[in-house]
């Protein structure tokens, strides 16, 4: 396996492709397992449920390798799996979990509230987020998804720091126009 540590992780997924020998996904599996944890114990808070989340997410990535078409780095790509598999799990826990009410339970219906009030604010935003470009959504993705700094962001897209910053506030600006116009 070492003597596959120095190919990119699209050479890695060629290769695999190619002759559908594991030890080249397994290489990107060891590349990637503990940061595709981290993700998702930040977004879902539990580490038993990261470890299933970092699992299933691994398998998902293993079937649809011959989906991924390099528009984007296979980080960003199994960055953006893992977001929307927590996300998604987050939402049908969310759905399926029931609580029983009792007489001394009032302070949970104003948790409650607040809590639809914040998950229809999330609804919107997300579909504000629908209306913009790919290329809007992957920065911010970039961004605040990933943590990456401007320069990284500019290295990865071949842009200059000032038009990184420059694209990154018009977005943020959109985005909070878009939501005013729609929702307030």
């Amino acid at each position: 396996m070492a003597k596959h540590q120095h190919l990119k992780d699209e050479e890695l997924i060629r290769m695999y492709l190619h002759t559908q020998q594991n030890n080249y996904f397994e290489t990107l599996y060891n590349r990637y397992v503990s940061k595709v944890y981290r993700r998702c114990l930040s977004l879902i808070k539990d580490s038993t449920k990261a470890e299933d989340f970092t699992h299933d997410i691994f398998l998902r990535v293993y079937g649809n390798l011959g989906n991924f078409r390099e528009h984007s780095t296979f980080s960003t790509w199994l960055y953006s799996i893992s977001y929307n598999y927590c996300m998604d799990q987050l939402r049908y826990a969310h759905r399926t979990v029931t609580v029983a009410l009792d007489d001394d339970d009032e302070h949970q219906l104003a948790d409650s509230s607040d809590h639809e009030l914040i998950e229809t604010q999330f609804q919107q935003l997300a579909q504000v987020m629908g209306t913009i470009s790919p290329q809007e959504t992957q920065m911010l993705r970039l961004k605040y998804e990933e943590g990456l700094d401007i320069r990284s962001i500019a290295d990865q897209l071949a842009l200059k720091d000032s038009a990184v910053k420059m694209r990154l506030k018009r977005t943020r600006d959109k985005i909070r126009r878009l939501y005013d116009a729609h929702y307030l």
